[in-house]
């Protein structure tokens, strides 16, 4: 993987001198950090001077870190999405959406202090039937679940207007992709929602039925099928722990949620390359 990242990121070198910790492998250390479930970054950078100094040449200090993290937003986002057009997954036409809740705060004090108002908001979880304030993480993946496209949003946003921005953005991939099944639940069920869908992106909708609505066609498989971007969200919370991101501005909430979607990206990419017999197990990876 390092040596794909150097060949796609390293082929635009910046004016001036280079950095000593390069992009490529700066971009290492956040996949390596995630997989291995360091929330601390200095903790992460303590245990990377002591095991990880001979893979590289320079390892940063944790101001250093954050603030080159932090500005390479856009180059994980494109990293991810590099990954996922090289990999045999980004030609399925069939894709599943979802959002789920993202925790910044737990207490009301920490909600009055934050750097994250105006952006986080109070939201409802549904799957665990309690309130939190944070954002929400939106995921448009393929089955396998390797990332098309996702977003960050505040709580207080429907889900059918973001996911419709979603598309808006990336109308240039949508128009690549004729024919695409959406799959998703019913929190995007709307018939205008869903003619749009059809109209301007050729995209059909399939979710399942509302109460007092008639049964619709291909419901039955749907239970099966909406399982597997539950098992997505389980796998960014369970084993690269979305929760603990420990971001405390929109930036620094951003990028750690980048860091676990490339982490997973990633693993799926090398799994598909090396012909994996589960292409979302992170086992070979967290230790």
């Amino acid at each position: 993987m390092r040596a794909y990242l150097t060949d796609q990121i390293e082929g635009t070198r910046r004016l001036g001198r280079p950095p000593l910790l390069s992009d490529s492998e700066l971009i290492c250390l956040a996949v390596a950090q995630a997989l291995l479930g360091h929330h601390s970054e200095a903790r992460w950078l303590r245990f990377a001077h002591a095991h990880l100094s001979g893979m590289f040449p320079y390892l940063p200090h944790r101001p250093g870190y954050n603030k080159r993290l932090r500005a390479a937003l856009p180059l994980i986002k494109q990293t991810i999405r590099n990954l996922a057009r090289d990999s045999d997954f980004w030609f399925d036409n069939h894709w599943i959406t979802d959002s789920t809740p993202v925790p910044c705060g737990m207490s009301r004090p920490t909600v009055q202090r934050s750097n994250l108002t105006g952006w986080a908001g109070y939201g409802y979880c549904a799957s665990h039937s309690r309130f939190f304030w944070g954002l929400r993480l939106y995921l448009v993946c393929t089955p396998t679940g390797m990332p098309i496209m996702w977003a960050l949003a505040t709580p207080k946003l429907g889900e059918r207007e973001v996911l419709a921005a979603m598309l808006e953005l990336d109308a240039d991939l949508i128009a690549e992709r004729r024919g695409v099944l959406l799959i998703s639940d019913k929190g995007f069920a709307s018939k205008p929602f869903e003619k749009d869908l059809a109209t301007a992106h050729g995209i059909e909708l399939l979710r399942p039925s509302r109460k007092r609505e008639k049964k619709r066609f291909g419901e039955p498989m749907l239970k099966k099928v909406r399982q597997l971007i539950e098992s997505v969200n389980d796998t960014l919370k369970g084993q690269l722990d979305l929760e603990h991101h420990g971001g405390r501005t929109f930036e620094g909430v951003a990028v750690r949620v980048a860091q676990r979607i490339l982490a997973m990206t990633a693993a799926i990419w090398h799994n598909n390359k090396t012909g994996a017999p589960i292409t979302r197990s992170l086992i070979a990876y967290d230790h």
